[in-house]
């Protein structure tokens, strides 16, 4: 896929989504399905570049994506089935029940979620097919090599073709089994849309936060009881409050420290500080996007970073390394460790997780301040030079930038 064609597939990503699942129900194969939707989004870079955007560009992309894909079967297969498929694509034969779920894109997620793939093949997958995201940025959500990620979107395709796994359209009764896994690929799509990885895309792509809370708001109507669905919301509502106020004028991340508080949405705050009371009233042990949520509810009840109660967040981070014990975790944990117990304190715990995380540009974000704030300038400078190097995001990059070059030489 080349930049042109992941823009067209971004600025319609919606239509992607409802493409695939409409050929994958139809024709039962993914590869089928990924590769029509795949040469009709590149025939529209050439078609609309010359012609302009259709007035329904969703219905020019499925008609394309599906001539496509009969092209295909009739040239690899002479199977009689699939030549019926072919002959039939267009008859009027009502489809299969859709199940539990009225919503395109959501179906499609818990049908590539089963839970016969393996746990990051399944999120992978899905993030690609379905969240139509490309796989440098689908490696960057999942802090492993663009290599990796190919090899699990490979297997799973090859693991859904050899045990021919059904690409059925999941019942009610199929919807526990899968729910954490299609968290897992909404809580990603939503962090790429919070902080965009790529540098060719706008820092902030509410076009991705808002459809992930679209969808996890679906999936707390469907499984009202089910705790980390609540928390995912709230977690995502309490992030996205801070939208407005997380870029400056002049296209530099804002940090939290000074971020104005006033343009916080405070609807979305107020629903969000709602779930997470109704969660704690609930006695129920809490998972991991549970005591996110918590954490965030924290930092946006403080109406100042001063008034920010360190001693809660800790607590709560010592929960989540708990639930969640992952080298970002112990890093998120620092940070709160560095307000209460002081700089020198989290820096040591900071090192330790260099072996794991010398390749994620946080660590050497939260590095570099550290060290400025122990006034070891040049060894921040470095710090920030190598998170420098590894940011994707431009306002990311601006901010990280002016900071560096504050520091004395």
């Amino acid at each position: 896929m080349n930049d042109a064609e992941a823009a067209v597939i971004r600025a319609h990503r919606e239509e992607w989504a409802r493409v695939v699942a409409a050929l994958t129900r139809r024709f039962g194969d993914l590869d089928i399905a990924e590769e029509a939707a795949a040469e009709a989004f590149a025939i529209a870079v050439e078609r609309w570049r010359a012609d302009g955007v259709p007035a329904n560009p969703g219905a020019w992309l499925t008609t394309t994506a599906n001539r496509r894909a009969i092209d295909r079967i009739r040239r690899e297969s002479k199977r009689d089935d699939k030549h019926e498929e072919a002959r039939t694509v267009h008859d009027d034969t009502p489809h299969e029940p859709l199940g539990a779920i009225d919503d395109d894109r959501l179906r499609l997620i818990f049908t590539c979620c089963h839970p016969a793939l393996a746990a990051e093949a399944r999120v992978a997958l899905t993030l690609r097919l379905v969240g139509g995201l490309t796989v440098p940025e689908i490696a960057r959500a999942l802090l492993v090599a663009e290599s990796a990620v190919g090899q699990r979107i490979t297997r799973a395709k090859a693991k859904i073709k050899a045990a021919r796994i059904p690409y059925r359209v999941p019942s009610a009764e199929d919807l526990p089994a899968r729910v954490s896994g299609v968290l897992t690929v909404l809580f990603l799509v939503f962090n790429e849309g919070y902080l965009a990885t790529g540098p060719g895309t706008d820092p902030l792509r509410h076009d991705l936060t808002a459809e992930a809370i679209r969808l996890t708001r679906l999936i707390r109507a469907l499984l009202p009881d089910d705790g980390e669905a609540a928390g995912l919301l709230a977690l995502m509502l309490l992030t996205e409050a801070r939208r407005s106020a997380r870029v400056s004028p002049g296209g530099e991340l804002v940090a939290l420290t000074e971020q104005d508080r006033g343009a916080w949405d405070t609807a979305l705050i107020a629903e969000g500080h709602g779930l997470v009371r109704e969660r704690l009233a609930a006695g129920v042990a809490p998972g991991r996007y549970q005591i996110l949520a918590a954490i965030n509810a924290v930092h946006t009840s403080a109406r100042d970073m001063r008034d920010t109660d360190w001693s809660q967040i800790l607590a709560l981070y010592d929960q989540l390394v708990r639930v969640d014990p992952s080298p970002v975790v112990a890093l998120n944990r620092a940070i709160a460790v560095a307000e209460l117990d002081g700089p020198e304190v989290a820096l040591a715990a900071v090192d330790r997780l260099e072996d794991r995380l010398a390749g994620y540009h946080a660590f050497h974000v939260t590095r570099a301040d550290l060290l400025r704030r122990l006034g070891r300038s040049q060894d921040s400078r470095a710090a920030y030079d190598r998170a420098i190097e590894l940011a994707g995001n431009t306002a990311e990059v601006a901010y990280l930038i002016r900071r560096r070059d504050q520091l004395l030489t």
